[in-house]
C-alpha cells in the first residue's frame, strides 16, 4: 500500500551537514577551550607590570604575600574571573535571543534588560548614598528581571501569546520608556550621573572578588538552562507544528529560553555594566564556523565570548598609558568586525 509523503519546503527543512563533520567541531572546541587558557593567564600576566606565567601561576596555587602575588590576588584575579563569567553570559544570551526571535540582528537588549538594570541603578544611586558595590549590583539584577517580567506581561496579551515578535516589540518600547526615566533621574541628581557614567561605560575593573561569588549562581543556573534548550530549539527551526510533533512544547521553549536570557544577561550587565558587541556579534561569527546547530552554537559561543572579552580587557591594560573601560575596547573593535561578516556574507538562516 502505498503512503503519500508531504513534501516540505526547502526553507523549513533542516540545514544539511557541514563538511568536516562532528569531529572538526569537537576540534574547534578544544581549540578555543585552549585559547581560553591562554586569554586567562593573559589576564593574569599582562598589565602595567607584567608578570611572567610561572609566577602568576605560583600567585594563583599558593601566594607568597609577595608584590606580584598581591598583584594577581587582589587586582587581576578578580576581573578575570568575572571576564569569564560575563563573557559567558553574553555570548549565551544573544545566541539565545537570535535563536528565540529568528533574527540574527537581534541582541539581549531587546528584551528591555540592560535598561531595566540602568534605571534601577539610577533609582537606588539617587535615593541610597553607598559606595557597597554589592548594593548596585543586587538593585540592577532586580531591575533586569522586573523587566522582563513586565515585557513579558505586556508580550503575553492578545491571541497567540508570547510571540517572539510580541516581545522584541514590548521590549524595544520598554526600553525607550526605562531610558528617558533613566535620562530624567541623572539631570535631576548631578552626584548620581558621576556615579553612574562609571557604571554605564561596562568594565570589569573595580570589582572585588565578592561580585563574582554573588553573580555566579547565575550564571550556573542560566547556562545549563540554555544548554538544555538546544534540542527544543532546533526542532523549533522545523515549525511550530514540526516542533510540536516531535515532542517541544513552543510557548515553554520560548518562556524558558526568555528566563535563561534574563537570568544570563541580568546578572552580567548587572556585574559589569553594559557590555556592547559580544551578545551580537559573537553567535553571529559562531554560525558562519558551525552553522545553525544551537548543539553548536551554544557552546561555541559561551568559549569565545570570554576569550574575545578578555582579550579586549587586556588590549586596554596596555593600548594607552592609561587605561581604557572594557565596554569602549569590545565596542570599537566589534563595529568593524561585524561589519566584516556582513560583507562576506556570514549570515546564515536560523
Amino acid at each position: 500500500m502505498l503512503t503519500s509523503v508531504r513534501k516540505v519546503p526547502l526553507g523549513d527543512r533542516p540545514p544539511p551537514a557541514r563538511s568536516g563533520g562532528r569531529a572538526r567541531r569537537w576540534a574547534g572546541l578544544a581549540l578555543l577551550g585552549g585559547l581560553l587558557v591562554v586569554a586567562v593567564l593573559a589576564g593574569l600576566g599582562i598589565g602595567a607590570e607584567g608578570i611572567p606565567p610561572g609566577e602568576v601561576l605560583a600567585a594563583v596555587l599558593s601566594p607568597d604575600g609577595s608584590e606580584h602575588a598581591l598583584i594577581v590576588q587582589e587586582l587581576r584575579l578578580p576581573r578575570t574571573l568575572l571576564g569569564v563569567g560575563v563573557g559567558l553570559a553574553l555570548g549565551l544570551a544573544g545566541a539565545l535571543m537570535q535563536a528565540l526571535t529568528r533574527n540574527p540582528m537581534a541582541e539581549p537588549g531587546l528584551l528591555g534588560v540592560n535598561g531595566g538594570a540602568a534605571l534601577a541603578v539610577v533609582t537606588v544611586m539617587s535615593l541610597v548614598r553607598t559606595d557597597e558595590v554589592l548594593f548596585y549590583i543586587w538593585a540592577a539584577f532586580g531591575g533586569a528581571a522586573a523587566a522582563f517580567v513586565l515585557v513579558y506581561l505586556i508580550g503575553a496579551q492578545g491571541r497567540g501569546g508570547a510571540s517572539p515578535g510580541r516581545l522584541v516589540l514590548a521590549g524595544a518600547a520598554l526600553n525607550a520608556v526605562f531610558t528617558a526615566l533613566t535620562a530624567g533621574l541623572m539631570l535631576l541628581s548631578p552626584k548620581t550621573f558621576n556615579g553612574f557614567r562609571f557604571w554605564q561605560v561596562g568594565s570589569l575593573s573595580g570589582r572585588p572578588i565578592e561580585v563574582f561569588y554573588e553573580v555566579a549562581p547565575f550564571f550556573v543556573v542560566g547556562t545549563v538552562l540554555a544548554l538544555l534548550l538546544a534540542r527544543p530549539l532546533n526542532a523549533l527551526d522545523l515549525g511550530e507544528d514540526a516542533g510540536r510533533a516531535l515532542g517541544v512544547k513552543p510557548g515553554r521553549t520560548r518562556a524558558l529560553g526568555a528566563l535563561a536570557v534574563v537570568i544570563l544577561c541580568g546578572a552580567a550587565t548587572a556585574a559589569a555594566g553594559p557590555i556592547a558587541f559580544l551578545g551580537l556579534a559573537v553567535p553571529f561569527i559562531v554560525r558562519a564556523w558551525v552553522g545553525p546547530d544551537q548543539r553548536w552554537v551554544l557552546p561555541y559561543s559561551m568559549l569565545l565570548a570570554p576569550v574575545l572579552l578578555l582579550g579586549a580587557d587586556v588590549l586596554g591594560r596596555v593600548a594607552t598609558p592609561g587605561e581604557l573601560e572594557t565596554g569602549i575596547v569590545t565596542a570599537f573593535l566589534g563595529a568593524p568586525l561585524f561589519m566584516l561578516m556582513v560583507r562576506r556574507g556570514g549570515m546564515r538562516k536560523l
